[in-house]
């Protein structure tokens, strides 16, 4: 079977427009969590205020377009891999879990102010419709991938709520494992700071009021945040063939699901430790070849909890881990992808990343509080969504594949 390897990486999050930049920002211990105020006309019941302030990773001061996004990460990973469109041969897996649902609330807004001025229109400024109820279906942010690298072959549109980004790029490295393609982008992209996705969570009281602090004894909960991560993924041969750099090698995963609840881990984690079984399994390598593990790390009390119960029982308390959704926020279905492309940066340049918003830590782990060097070799990168969605992946860096 085709060895698969990581030759691009397109990344915008919180801390960056760019790869580079939020790299650097994370590894000096930044954070782009701040406090907006994007739909002042939203009761928050949780927070218990009328128009607050939010604790939120927004790329730039108003909610981003998911369009735009995923335009600047598959432009940016191409150009990092050094390929031009067309790419007619290309796969393409772009997932989110939210897709265009931010064009779907401004629809029924729409909707609603279209009934209420009928018969006023020439008095309205400005009257049009959303994006059109076709280009807006779920599946449509992949097709327009597919366009932009000119790719006519196969399209997938992975939703599996946060463990989205690592969904999309195990069918990525199948295709080409597979043999089915030589190369994929693959990656997820999510724009989720809509009224009812912050409404959704704040009824669930799963908001910070302040910020993420993954793994603190004083962690609020999460905070939402805008990013995408895609990744141009080639067969090793085809990589060595183009001379190009490398930034890791992808060497197996691990999918489960709980089958438990709705919203809630199952409390033993036992789908979670399956999953992690499963990847050392399939990628034929131990515990103790793991040297850094990118948690999920959400910030919420029962994730946090249940996370380090299952890194204790696997891994005990050497290997080095951190979450940098106290940086990025939670990118929810990207938030896999911006960890796998954040450990394949710790993985070229030997540094672990800081949990950033640690303080005090609640569980006896081998937290990194602040970034600092370390030989790593192999990278674990955990996901965990909603319906009990378990992804697990392991990353070497390459040896003997990059370029010289």
């Amino acid at each position: 079977m085709n060895r698969v390897v990581v030759t691009g990486i397109g990344l915008i999050s919180a801390l960056g427009n760019n790869l580079e930049d939020s790299w650097r920002c994370l590894i000096a211990e930044k954070s782009g969590i701040k406090l907006y105020q994007p739909f002042p006309e939203l009761r928050l019941a949780k927070l218990d205020a009328f128009g607050i302030s939010l604790a939120l990773g927004l790329i730039d001061n108003q909610p981003a377009e998911l369009t735009i996004l995923t335009k600047k990460a598959v432009a940016s990973a191409l150009q990092d891999a050094s390929l031009v469109p067309p790419l007619p041969d290309c796969g393409i897996v772009i997932g989110s879990s939210r897709s265009y649902q931010a064009e779907w609330e401004k629809m029924a807004r729409w909707m609603y102010e279209e009934k209420e001025t009928r018969g006023q229109r020439d008095k309205v400024e400005n009257f049009s419709p959303p994006l059109s109820f076709l280009s807006s279906l779920p599946h449509m942010n992949a097709i327009a991938t597919a366009k932009l690298v000119g790719a006519t072959g196969i399209v997938l549109a992975p939703m599996a709520a946060c463990a989205t980004g690592i969904w999309a790029l195990f069918q990525g490295f199948n295709l080409i494992q597979s043999g089915r393609c030589q190369r994929v982008v693959a990656g997820a992209v999510e724009a989720p700071i809509t009224p009812l996705t912050i409404t959704g969570f704040d009824q669930m009281g799963a908001l910070a009021k302040t910020g993420a602090y993954p793994f603190d004894v004083n962690r609020e909960g999460l905070v939402l945040g805008e990013g995408a991560a895609v990744f141009v993924l080639e067969s090793a041969e085809l990589a060595r063939q183009r001379g190009v750099k490398i930034y890791g090698e992808i060497f197996g995963f691990g999918l489960t699901s709980d089958a438990y609840h709705a919203n809630k881990p199952e409390p033993d984690g036992k789908g979670a430790i399956s999953a992690i079984r499963q990847c050392l399994h399939r990628a034929h390598i131990s515990v103790e070849d793991i040297d850094y593990i990118h948690a999920h790390g959400t910030a919420t009390q029962m994730n946090d909890r249940v996370e380090s119960l299952v890194i204790q029982s696997i891994f005990g308390q050497n290997v080095a881990i951190s979450s940098t959704k106290g940086s990025t926020g939670h990118t929810l279905g990207a938030s896999g992808a911006l960890g796998v492309a954040f450990s394949l940066m710790s993985l070229q340049e030997q540094i672990l990343p800081p949990c950033v918003g640690l303080q005090k830590s609640e569980f006896d782990l081998n937290l990194v509080r602040e970034a600092r060097h370390s030989k790593i070799s192999r990278a674990m990168c955990f996901s965990f969504g909603f319906g009990g969605q378990n992804a697990v992946v392991v990353l070497g860096n390459g040896s003997g594949l990059k370029k010289n």
